[in-house]
């Protein structure tokens, strides 16, 4: 699968009612490869815009390929680019060599054009330019690309910056710039498995601004700003300080209904039932109050990590975030203690199936995911694993391919008489668990999701052990 071309899927993609009919006579330069910029890119071209995405083709493929499960965006990533909308080019060198081009594609200057070799009947004057700082530090020393945005000779154009860092690091990059339309855009609102719409209609809007109340010069962002179901504008240092906030609290949340399950545990009380109670509360709300194996995938653990860094520069001990990030990593092993409790240790050599890899159900990446330390504590005891997974499969075959005790099934229920357990990581609410089909084999589950309702856990032949949860 290259970057320019994917596999068709059934979806057929719909007409935006945000588009606009007519393409801009303008284009949006877009520097990255990650989920962020692809969605980005998509979401422009749906708006009507003409945007030239610049990427390592290689590392653009990868992404492609590892969101595969996006299907809505990959129809529309194909369906733009077959239409030029979107057009993409390897990213060059240096920044100085993609500024360059637009700018003496203007002024005629032939010598100059030959930095990057597009064609120049195709060319537009750049509306505004867009770099995820996660790719382009992969390529570009930021000292380089700093001074050539500060040397181009079109210091109108806005930029924007996307991307997690250090507290404060993108305000410090805004203040090096001298142009005063510099923005930063966290993407606080994507979702995985549901990126188009959650960017096209974002739930919280954040934007940046190095210059106050300067928005409008994103017109071609208007329509995002106008559909969100919450926004605030603020200077760069503040929306940078938001997003780690919430990210950092929501995580607290998590951490805090995984502790409070192992108490419930021992009170033989149902966390669930708590939970339900709780958001009940208006002061408390209901997300985020769901117990199982922790967080995962790139943007919580990635925003923890900066937040601790931030923290001892400045010699501060957040112990809180530290004890949020242990409870969350150990938390990834408690089912496998179940596990091993209910078996008195004896675990030697059995078979178990596994339902779900990914990091969160909907979502193909198991980056961060329980899946990881539950197959390495398995494997260790020789254990056998069927995993199904139907949205991870493709990764999960990527990274423990030649490992012989894994055996990647395509159905839920495909040789289930042969394991002594069934282990629950990740399952869509949509997809019906087949209780009648459990309880032929009346093996005990290992729910690591709390997925199943209390009424289909008081129908289970076998044992149930959830978190915070019990038959």
């Amino acid at each position: 699968m290259s970057a320019d071309v994917i596999d068709k899927h059934t979806y057929t993609p719909e007409p935006n009612p945000l588009n606009n009919s007519a393409v801009s006579p303008t284009v949006c330069v877009l520097i990255g490869h990650s989920i962020e910029a692809v969605t980005s890119a998509v979401v422009l071209a749906s708006l009507g815009q003409c945007v030239h995405l610049y990427a390592d083709r290689a590392l653009l493929t990868q992404q492609l390929q590892q969101y595969g499960f996006e299907h809505h965006l990959q129809a529309l990533w194909q369906m733009y680019v077959q239409q030029q909308k979107i057009v993409i080019y390897a990213l060059p060198d240096s920044a100085d060599a993609l500024i360059q081009f637009y700018e003496v594609v203007n002024h005629n200057d032939d010598h100059s054009r030959s930095h990057i070799s597009h064609d120049i009947n195709n060319q537009k004057i750049v509306a505004l330019y867009w770099l995820f700082l996660d790719s382009i530090k992969l390529a570009w020393i930021e000292d380089s690309w700093i001074t050539a945005f500060n040397h181009s000779q079109q210091q109108t154009q806005p930029l924007i910056m996307s991307g997690i860092e250090q507290l404060g690091a993108i305000a410090a990059l805004a203040q090096r710039l001298k142009r005063a339309w510099v923005y930063y855009l966290p993407f606080v609102f994507l979702k995985d498995g549901d990126a188009y719409s959650s960017m096209l209609q974002p739930s919280l809007w954040l934007l940046g601004e190095k210059t106050a109340d300067s928005s409008q010069h994103l017109g071609m962002l208007q329509p995002l700003m106008q559909h969100a179901r919450a926004s605030h504008h603020a200077d760069i240092a503040t929306i940078e300080f938001a997003r780690s906030s919430i990210m950092a609290m929501l995580a607290t949340r998590v951490s805090f209904m995984n502790e409070m399950s192992r108490l419930a545990d021992s009170q033989q009380v149902d966390i669930q039932q708590v939970s339900q109670i709780m958001a009940l509360d208006e002061r408390v709300g209901s997300s985020y109050l769901q117990a199982g194996w922790g967080f995962g995938g790139n943007t919580l653990p990635t925003e923890l990590v900066k937040l601790q860094q931030s923290s001892r520069e400045h010699s501060l001990e957040m112990s809180l975030l530290q004890s949020v990030m242990h409870i969350n990593e150990d938390q990834k092993e408690l089912i496998f203690r179940k596990f091993w409790q209910y078996f008195d240790g004896f675990i030697d050599n059995k078979t178990v199936m596994i339902w779900g890899g990914s990091y969160k159900a909907g979502s193909g990446r198991t980056a961060e995911s329980a899946i990881h330390p539950l197959l390495a504590l398995l494997w260790s005891y020789n254990i056998r694993t069927l995993v199904y997974s139907d949205k991870a499969q493709a990764e999960l075959a990527a990274l423990y391919g030649s490992q012989p005790l894994l055996q990647l099934i395509h159905r839920p229920y495909q040789q289930l008489s042969e394991a002594q357990a069934v282990f629950i990581i990740s399952w869509s609410p949509q997809d019906q668990l087949d209780i009648t089909a459990l309880n032929q084999q009346a093996m005990p589950i290992f729910d690591a999701q709390n997925v199943l309702t209390r009424a289909q856990i008081d129908s289970l032949v076998g044992e149930y052990r959830g978190i915070g949860r019990a038959k």
